[in-house]
């Protein structure tokens, strides 16, 4: 089986451009979208402007800041203090990577929890990290990472229970495999995490049931290494040797196999824009 992730990134988007036209009455004012975004990486910066031009549709007002690897630390740390601070400023988004001296800064103490729709300021991944339960997260006041987030509304969406399933994270970032690994075993798997230390992955995965990979590399999962039937949900965006995108999955020696697999593009990718947008008419919601 192929999963998709467009039609329930559809239905997420379908009601939020009605919720933020009531906040923007309520407020007086639009919801505001404050985004940093460095052009050292190409991607990013791309995706960004992308994430930007959504919210735009949905009659958000953004301001977007460029930054690069000459910015000065205190001039970037200026700027999220000031946009913390300001009232009209309902939302804040920071993607990485970002250039060393500024990842390395200390910047996400900075960011206001409540407008932190990528959960990655220290309040708010403290806060994921104390939740124990699905209840627990449900009742966070804080923001989730939207990708993390994303992948277990895919689940939900094809009615994939992770309860009781060994489950193998590939990646340890705290964008992605760190907050998915909580997540999944709030939701009842029993969870591993495995990075490029790993000494062995094939035996790691050798009775995983679900594997959500988030490495980067092209073909790292294959008919090989990965078991029969196993759920794949690809998280990664690559190029492989012909320029094309792909994800860290052979997927069609694995649907071969008999295995469930989230398609590269098309998969994880709509409902991460759509968990963000709608995180970013959350935040100016929290406020009425």
């Amino acid at each position: 089986m192929i999963i998709q992730g467009k039609e329930l990134a559809a239905s997420v988007r379908a009601p939020l451009q009605q919720r933020a036209q009531r906040v923007a009455k309520a407020l007086g004012r639009p919801i505001g979208l404050f985004a940093v975004g460095s052009t050292d990486d190409y991607g990013a910066y791309v995706y960004l402007k992308k994430e930007v031009q959504a919210a735009q549709n949905l009659g958000i007002r953004t301001q977007v800041h460029t930054i690069n690897s000459q910015t000065p630390v205190a001039d970037f740390l200026a700027l999220i203090r000031q946009a913390s601070a300001d009232p009209s400023i309902d939302a804040i988004l920071i993607p990485r990577p970002l250039p060393d001296a500024l990842a390395q800064s200390g910047f996400t103490a900075l960011i206001a929890p409540e407008k932190d729709i990528d959960g990655m300021s220290n309040l708010s991944m403290g806060n994921l990290f104390l939740c124990k339960t699905w209840a627990d997260v449900e009742a966070l006041k804080t923001f989730v990472p939207c990708t993390a987030q994303a992948v277990i509304r895919l689940l939900d969406a094809y009615h994939i229970d992770p309860t009781g399933m060994e489950t193998v994270v590939i990646g340890r970032s705290p964008t992605v495999g760190k907050p998915l690994a909580h997540l999944l075993t709030c939701r009842n798997a029993t969870v591993k995490i495995c990075h490029t230390k790993t000494r062995d992955l094939k035996k790691a995965l050798q009775n995983a049931e679900l594997i959500c990979s988030a490495a980067g590399h092209p073909a790292l999962l294959n008919k090989q290494n990965v078991p029969v039937k196993a759920i794949v949900i690809d998280i990664s965006t690559n190029l492989d040797k012909q320029n094309k995108l792909c994800g860290d999955a052979e997927a069609a020696q694995l649907l071969e196999n008999g295995c469930s697999v989230s398609s590269v593009p098309g998969g994880v990718g709509p409902v991460t824009l759509a968990c963000l947008l709608e995180n970013i008419i959350l935040s100016g919601e929290r406020k009425l």
